[in-house]
């Protein structure tokens, strides 16, 4: 994530509601979980966090209890909050969800998808391909949030809010497990799953896009290992001006 906008923390920090400013600190955080510049397990004090955007204990512990109810933040009693460390099996069981339902969401995107809907994928592709042989750890974050948001495209042109909810939440965990225990992450022979994919929905062959996305999910699944990394602290991984 890039450094944290100044108008943004200027609204944090002297305007807005309590939800609202809970609000974009939870996204700040997320961004920073997602990205895995905050490590699984770190430990994200109420006292620390409401310093950093200088707001209070009840706002900093409202943005934790948003990320807790997404799974990427859990709270212990009497021990405080502490980032997601997603086990090999939470791992399987956020891709076992995924396979349950993006086929379903793929099918209803083949029946609605425009022409304006089709380019946007297009440009998504494009996105993705700019990251593809780039080494460092920001490429890698860039080329897993790009693969994410491909499938959250999809969601968003089958026109449920309420699944598109779902996947977000999802598309979230598989972020973390991907960056946690991905041996390639987002890698080019995803990227081409894609492409595959894309060209399905064009076609309107909903069998096709169906096993091309199951098979997708399989290899993303498959490239997983139980490796943990090193993260940052809470002030580094959020890039606080100042």
């Amino acid at each position: 994530m890039a450094t944290m906008n100044i108008e943004h923390l200027k609204i944090i920090r002297t305007g807005g509601s309590v939800e609202d400013r809970a609000q974009t600190i939870r996204d700040h955080l997320r961004d920073a979980i997602v990205d895995r510049r905050l490590a699984p397990a770190a430990k994200l004090s109420e006292s620390e966090v409401g310093a950093l955007f200088n707001v209070s204990r009840t706002i900093a512990r409202a943005a934790l209890q948003m990320l807790a109810f997404e799974g990427l933040v859990r709270i212990e009693r009497n021990r405080g909050a502490f980032v997601a460390n997603p086990s090999p099996e939470e791992a399987r069981q956020v891709f076992a969800s995924r396979r349950l339902m993006e086929p379903g969401i793929a099918a209803v995107a083949c029946e609605r998808a425009t022409a304006r809907d089709i380019e946007a994928f297009r440009v998504q592709l494009g996105e993705e391909a700019r990251f593809i042989g780039q080494r460092g750890p920001a490429a890698r974050r860039a080329e897993i949030k790009a693969s994410g948001d491909f499938h959250l495209l999809l969601a968003s042109v089958a026109g449920n809010a309420i699944l598109l909810r779902f996947m977000e939440e999802l598309i979230a965990r598989s972020s973390l497990v991907i960056a946690l225990y991905g041996k390639s992450g987002a890698s080019s022979c995803g990227h081409s799953e894609h492409v595959d994919i894309l060209d399905a929905l064009e076609a309107r062959d909903v069998p096709r896009m169906n096993n091309l996305m199951i098979r997708h999910l399989d290899h993303l699944e498959a490239d997983l290992d139980l490796r943990l990394k090193e993260g940052l602290g809470l002030k580094e991984a959020l890039n606080l001006p100042g």
